[in-house]
C-alpha cells in the first residue's frame, strides 16, 4: 500500500477535523465467482485464492472489466520478498531471508495446488486458462492482495473454506500509506455495513491522509507490504542464537544449561538492538550467558531484572558491544555489495535499492546503540 496516489480530489473534500474513512462492504467478486464452477468446487477455495483468481481474470478482461479503473492504479509489481529476483532476495538479512524463502515456497504451493482449480474455469474464457493464470499473473495477484487487503472476523460464504479471517479487498481505502506516528481504528461497521476507518489525527485540505498499518519493524514492513520507510521508531536488528554466543567463552560448561534456561523461558527469540541501544531482552540472556560459575545459582534474579555483579555487568555490556560491532561490520560489507551489484545490474537497481534501503537503516539503528552503549560501558567499570 505505500505507493504514491494521486487523491487529491479527495482531499478536496477534507475540512481540519479527524477523517473518517469507509467503504461499503463489497467483496471484489465478477459473475465468474458466482458460478456453479465456483460454488462446487471442493475443497472450497480459500478467500485469498478468490480475490487473487478474480485479479487475474479481471485484468485479463482489460477494457471490459468494471474494475479497470481501479485495476490501473494498482502497481505493474510488488516488492514484498517472495516477489523480489532470488539473487536480490538473498542479500536480504539472515532472519528476514528465512522468512523470505518461507513466503516464496507459500505462495508457489498455493499457484501449484490451485492448477485444478484454474483448469476448471475454462468455460468461462476462450483462451486457455494456463496462459491467463500463469505464476506471473498470480504472483502481482498475490502481491496485490497481501499488501492491500483488510480482514473481516465475520462474512464467510459457505463456497469458501473456512479461515479464522477473512480477507477482503477495499478499493480507495488501500491508498492510504503509512506512518507509524498517526493512531487509527479500522473494522467493519455492522450498523452502516462500511468497513471504516477512523483516525485521531486532524488533517488539513490537500494534505495527504495517513494510517498506521500496526507497530512494526522495517523487515515486518519489507516482508508483509514491501517497502522501508525512513527513521522508523519501531526499526530494530534482530540477534540469533548462533551471533549470541559468537563472544562467549568456548568453553563455559555451563552453556547449554544456560540456553537451555533461556529457550524454556522464550528468551531466544526477539533479542534486537534499537535506536536506544541493546533490548532489555537482549541484555538479559547476555547477563545470564555470563554468569561464572559461582554466580550460575542466581540465573533467576537476573530474569527479575536483578544484578548479580559488577563483572556480570560489565561482560555482559562488552559481549553486546562485541556483537554490535560485528553487525555494523556486516552491514557495511553488505552495502559495498549491493553497490557493486546496482552498478552491474542495471535491470534490478529498483530491487537493490530496496534492499540498499534497509541494510541502511539497521546501519543507523546500529550506529545509535553502539553510541549507546559506548555510554553505559563507563558506568559499569
Amino acid at each position: 500500500m505505500q505507493h504514491p496516489s494521486d487523491t487529491s480530489d479527495f482531499h478536496q473534500k477534507l475540512s481540519k477535523q479527524r477523517a473518517r474513512l469507509e467503504a461499503p462492504r463489497c467483496f471484489a467478486e465478477r459473475n465468474f465467482l458466482q458460478t456453479k464452477l465456483v460454488l462446487r468446487w471442493q475443497p472450497p477455495p480459500s478467500p485469498l485464492l478468490a480475490l487473487c483468481t478474480f485479479l487475474v481474470a479481471e485484468k485479463h478482461a482489460g477494457d471490459r472489466s468494471p474494475w479497470k479503473p481501479y485495476l490501473e492504479i494498482l502497481p505493474k509489481a510488488y516488492t514484498c520478498p517472495a516477489c523480489l529476483e532470488p539473487e536480490v532476495a538473498d542479500l536480504l538479512p539472515r532472519p528476514l531471508k528465512a522468512k523470505a524463502r518461507a513466503q516464496r515456497t507459500r505462495v508457489q504451493e498455493l499457484f501449484t495446488s490451485s492448477r485444478d482449480f484454474f483448469s476448471s474455469l475454462q468455460p468461462l474464457f476462450s483462451e486457455a486458462v494456463e496462459s491467463i493464470f500463469s505464476y506471473r499473473a498470480f504472483l502481482w495477484a498475490w502481491g496485490t492482495v497481501n499488501t492491500r487487503a483488510v480482514y473481516l472476523a465475520r462474512g464467510r460464504r459457505p463456497c469458501f473454506s473456512a479461515e479464522p479471517d477473512t480477507c477482503a479487498l477495499a478499493p480507495y481505502l488501500d491508498l492510504l500509506n503509512h506512518s507509524p506516528a498517526v493512531q487509527v481504528n479500522a473494522a467493519f461497521n455492522e450498523e452502516t455495513r462500511c468497513y471504516e476507518i477512523r483516525t485521531g489525527s486532524s488533517w488539513r485540505p490537500h494534505e495527504e491522509v495517513l494510517i498506521c498499518y500496526g507497530p512494526h519493524d522495517n523487515q515486518r514492513l519489507l516482508l508483509e507490504y514491501g517497502f522501508v520507510p525512513p527513521r522508523n521508531p519501531h526499526a530494530c536488528v534482530h540477534v540469533a542464537q548462533d551471533v549470541l554466543v559468537k563472544y562467549l567463552p568456548a568453553a563455559d560448561k555451563q552453556m547449554d544449561r544456560k540456553l537451555s534456561i533461556l529457550k524454556d523461558r522464550d528468551f531466544t527469540e526477539n533479542l534486537t538492538f534499537g535506536w536506544d541501544g541493546p533490548s532489555w531482552r537482549l541484555l538479559t540472556a547476555l547477563k545470564l550467558l555470563c554468569l561464572q560459575a559461582e554466580e550460575f545459582p542466581c540465573w533467576k534474579k537476573v530474569l527479575l531484572g536483578e544484578t548479580v555483579s559488577d563483572t556480570n555487568e560489565k561482560t555482559s555490556l562488552d559481549v553486546a558491544q562485541k556483537i554490535c560491532h560485528h553487525f555494523i561490520e556486516e552491514t557495511n560489507a553488505v552495502l559495498q555489495k549491493v553497490s557493486q551489484m546496482k552498478a552491474q545490474e542495471v535491470a534490478l537497481a529498483a530491487q537493490l535499492t530496496l534492499v540498499e534501503t534497509l541494510w541502511t537503516e539497521e546501519l543507523r539503528v546500529l550506529q545509535a546503540s553502539a553510541e549507546t552503549l559506548n555510554r553505559l560501558h563507563p558506568a559499569s567499570t
